[in-house]
């Protein structure tokens, strides 16, 4: 029985590692659609959509957007050519208990203000799950033109946190 138990706890947590997002390796494919969210409007995002461009890819609950929206105003202030990057903004609707319809509806109004970002809601914390990504929490990937992991970090971003960021997008962008 102990022999059973122990291969049980190995094989699920070999599970939850094979689906984490890891630095250095290429972000797995997900989908948000139908109950599990979408873009504004309840349109299919599919995460092959970022192939091509560098990316800034934020996952947050927006209970948590305080410590991201400064960070996000500064990714739309570095001007990065929207050929070639863009930022993306993936709120867990899921870790809050603001109605959705008020979170869709302010950040629609913010999308406005931040010209090279996109909002995409999910709504049942469908990539807490597929991706590890940390629930109840600000999470931020930076992404390769090829959908390579550069950076991940969870939490509170740093002043340097924020500027090594910041000079990684510049010089993946020259590449």
């Amino acid at each position: 029985m102990k022999k059973i138990f122990m291969i049980g706890m190995a094989f699920s947590c070999f599970t939850v590692s094979a689906f984490a997002v890891q630095t250095g390796e290429v972000l797995t494919q997900v989908t948000l659609a139908g109950k599990n969210g979408g873009l504004n409007g309840d349109k299919v995002w599919d995460s092959t959509q970022l192939k091509g461009k560098v990316h800034v890819l934020l996952y947050m609950d927006p209970d948590e957007r305080k410590e991201a929206m400064p960070f996000l105003d500064k990714l739309n202030k570095a001007d990065f050519p929207s050929t070639d990057y863009s930022t993306v903004a993936i709120v867990n609707l899921a870790a809050t208990w603001m109605p959705n319809m008020l979170l869709e509806t302010m950040l629609d109004k913010k999308q406005k203000e931040l010209h090279n970002t996109q909002f995409i809601f999910d709504k049942t914390k469908h990539l807490v799950k597929k991706w590890q990504m940390k629930d109840d929490a600000s999470n931020i990937l930076v992404l390769d033109k090829d959908m390579k992991i550069l950076y991940k970090k969870s939490g509170t971003l740093s002043t340097q946190d924020q500027k090594e960021i910041l000079d990684l997008v510049k010089e993946t962008l020259k590449k």
